[in-house]
């Protein structure tokens, strides 16, 4: 299985570096932030762990396996958010029951899939956590897509040609094609 950092991702947080820091903290509230505002609120919910694997091929014509560990969070109710935000103990308290069962490797990627009836679901990036006085807060960053091919199709190029072949140009964007 090859290991990929995600193109476009300096900071890659693996899932054994996002625990270790949660389990050398003492007991404090753990929030999710996105541009520095709260993106998770209060009274949330751990509604399922997920060990993916995610077999590929980019453009170029290269497969790839990796690893990710995807944790979902849930809005919780009125009554849940007035008692505060879940703490890390009892969030890796969540993880630790579900990992028992599944196969979850420290080396995948952790990220979290949050979404409600204001805001669709996605699966955030986690850049790092940083620990204050009273509260951790977990640094998200949006999902994004991005070549992977690269190099091997030619970026960056000005012009593309058709078809993807190694230096084609097959992954430079291109305008929009209108028919009709």
């Amino acid at each position: 299985m090859t290991t990929q950092t995600l193109p476009g991702l300096a900071t890659q947080t693996s899932t054994f570096a996002f625990l270790s820091d949660l389990r050398g903290t003492d007991q404090r509230p753990l929030e999710f932030h996105l541009h520095g505002v709260v993106l998770v609120p209060a009274g949330y919910h751990v509604t399922e762990v997920k060990a993916v694997t995610i077999e590929a091929m980019d453009c170029g014509g290269k497969a790839a396996t990796w690893r990710e560990t995807v944790i979902q969070v849930m809005d919780g109710s009125a009554e849940e958010a007035r008692a505060g935000f879940m703490t890390n103990r009892k969030f890796l308290a969540i993880y630790e029951r579900a990992a028992k069962q599944l196969s979850i490797r420290g080396a995948a990627e952790v990220r979290f899939e949050y979404g409600n009836s204001h805001t669709p679901a996605l699966q955030y990036h986690v850049t790092h956590a940083e620990v204050q006085p009273g509260r951790i807060l977990v640094h998200l960053q949006m999902p994004g897509v991005q070549c992977k091919a690269g190099e091997a199709c030619g970026l960056p190029v000005a012009t593309a040609e058709a078809g993807c072949a190694p230096k084609s140009g097959c992954c430079t964007p291109q305008a929009p094609i209108y028919l009709g």
